[in-house]
């Protein structure tokens, strides 16, 4: 199974790329994860015949703060996933999201807007960049995709 992961679209509604990675990078993933700061909930309209699983960040609208949860765990096959956004400086982030959950296989997030995908004390932890690319000109545009099978594997996609 597969799993789009996604985070820091900074959008208020779905632009033509987002429609384009809906249609190509994420056609076979079965659920969408959004790890936050969509800024407004018509984003997820991109993504109609999937199921989607987003938490609110630190710069959405408040109608987003308001109907989303601040994180959650998805339980997929027999792992767990804890999905978050994150906050604070990108320095110790997996220390503070770490403590938000307790028996997860893997943790996704978001935030610093830079990828990750490493194992850590027996945990994935998984950044799948930012759709909206990094704090400097939009450079380095980035999705992930988790592979689910006897174990989950990480992939970072470069837009």
């Amino acid at each position: 199974m597969k799993i789009g992961v996604i985070s820091d679209t900074h959008l208020s509604e779905p632009n033509e790329r987002l429609y384009r990675l809906a249609d190509h990078v994420f056609a076979d993933a079965a659920v969408i994860l959004h790890a936050g700061d969509l800024i407004g909930l018509e984003v997820l309209k991109a993504f109609p015949n999937k199921k989607v699983i987003p938490v609110h960040g630190n710069m959405d609208r408040h109608e987003v703060v308001a109907k989303l949860p601040d994180k959650d765990i998805v339980s997929i096959d027999r792992f767990r996933i804890g999905l978050i956004h994150g906050w604070g400086s990108p320095w110790g982030i997996e220390e503070r999201i770490k403590d938000c959950f307790k028996n997860v296989d893997v943790i996704v997030y978001g935030h610093t807007h830079k990828a990750t995908n490493h194992l850590r004390d027996g945990i994935l932890f998984f950044n799948p960049g930012a759709f909206s690319g990094t704090f400097i000109m939009g450079r380095n545009c980035s999705v992930g995709i988790l592979t689910v099978f006897d174990r989950i594997e990480g992939a970072i996609i470069s837009l």
